[in-house]
C-alpha cells in the first residue's frame, strides 16, 4: 500500500461530505495512520465515528484562532506519534457578510478574522508542527478557483484563497530546504458544509457541470485520490503547486457552446 507506515494529521473533517474526509478516506485505504481534529464538543460527536471508521481513535480539539490549542495539539501529537509525515489543512472561514452584498462594504473585522482562520492558520500550524515532521513530509491545503477569478457570492473567501495560494508557494520554497513539500488542491464546487454558506450554490454546481470539459462535477472520492497522491511519495518532486481537480473547468476561457439550427450559442444548463 502506497502510504503504509505514514502518519499524519487531518484538520477539517466535519462530516462525510467534507473534502478532508475524502482525502483521509483514500489515505486510510492506502495504509496511513491518522489523527483528526474537531472544532468543539458539538463537532467531536460527529468526527469521532468518522475517525473510528478510518481506523483512528486519536482526536484533538482545535480552534485555529486559539494559539494555546495549537500548542496543546503539538504536545499531544508528539506524545501519541512522535513524528508525523503529513498534514491536511482544510479549514476556512468567512462571516455571512463576507459572502454577500457589495464587496467594498466588508468590515475590517470580517476581513481580519477570515484571513486569520483561512490563511494564517496554515502558517501558524506549519510553524508549530514543523519540528515534528519527518524529512520528505508533505503539507496539503484546499483552495478554490474563486481565488484566481471572480466567482459570484464568493467575495471575501476569494481574497482569502488568493492569499492562501501564495502562502503555499512561499512555504514551499521556505520548507523545501527541510525536505518538506507544500501543495494545494483547487477542487471544483462540492456540496460541503462550508459551501452551504455560499449564495446560489446550486447554480454554481449546474454551471460547472455544463461548462467543464468533462461535463460533470467532481466527487469527494476524486479529490481524495488526488490528495492522497500529493501526500504520498508518488509526488516526491511536486511542491508549490495548485493542483486543479475540477473536471477541467479552470481551462475554459469562455462558456461551453453548442450549435443549434446552424448557430453557435452558449450551452444551456439542464
Amino acid at each position: 500500500m502506497i502510504m503504509k507506515g505514514k502518519k499524519g494529521l487531518v484538520i477539517g473533517v466535519a462530516n462525510k461530505r467534507s473534502i478532508a474526509y475524502g482525502i483521509a478516506k483514500q489515505c486510510a485505504a492506502q495504509g496511513a495512520e491518522m489523527a483528526f481534529t474537531y472544532l468543539s464538543e458539538r463537532f467531536e460527536k460527529k468526527v469521532a465515528p468518522l475517525a473510528e471508521e478510518l481506523g483512528s481513535t486519536t482526536l484533538y480539539e482545535l480552534d485555529a484562532s486559539k494559539p494555546e490549542q495549537i500548542q496543546a495539539m503539538k504536545e499531544s501529537i508528539e506524545k501519541d506519534f512522535g513524528k508525523i509525515d503529513f498534514i491536511v489543512h482544510s479549514i476556512a472561514y468567512a462571516p455571512k457578510e463576507g459572502l454577500e452584498g457589495r464587496f467594498h462594504e466588508i468590515t475590517k473585522e470580517a476581513f481580519s478574522h477570515s484571513m486569520e482562520i483561512s490563511v494564517y492558520s496554515l502558517i501558524e500550524i506549519t510553524n508549530a508542527l514543523k519540528p515534528l515532521m519527518n524529512k520528505d513530509g508533505a503539507i496539503l491545503t484546499l483552495s478554490y478557483y474563486g481565488g484566481v477569478k471572480y466567482i459570484p457570492n464568493y467575495n471575501l473567501m476569494g481574497v482569502a484563497k488568493a492569499a492562501l495560494e501564495m502562502s503555499v508557494k512561499y512555504l514551499a520554497e521556505d520548507l523545501g530546504k527541510d525536505g518538506i513539500r507544500v501543495n494545494a488542491i483547487s477542487a471544483g464546487p462540492i456540496k460541503t458544509l462550508a459551501a452551504s454558506g455560499i449564495g446560489d450554490f446550486n447554480f454554481m454546481l449546474k454551471w460547472n457541470e455544463t461548462h467543464a470539459p468533462l461535463k460533470k462535477n467532481v466527487s469527494i472520492d476524486e479529490v481524495g485520490n488526488s490528495g492522497m497522491y500529493l501526500l504520498s511519495d508518488l509526488s516526491s518532486a511536486v511542491t508549490g503547486e495548485i493542483h486543479y481537480v475540477d473536471c477541467g473547468f479552470n481551462i475554459m476561457g469562455m462558456p461551453s457552446v453548442e450549435v443549434v439550427d446552424g448557430k453557435t450559442q452558449m450551452k444551456q444548463m439542464k
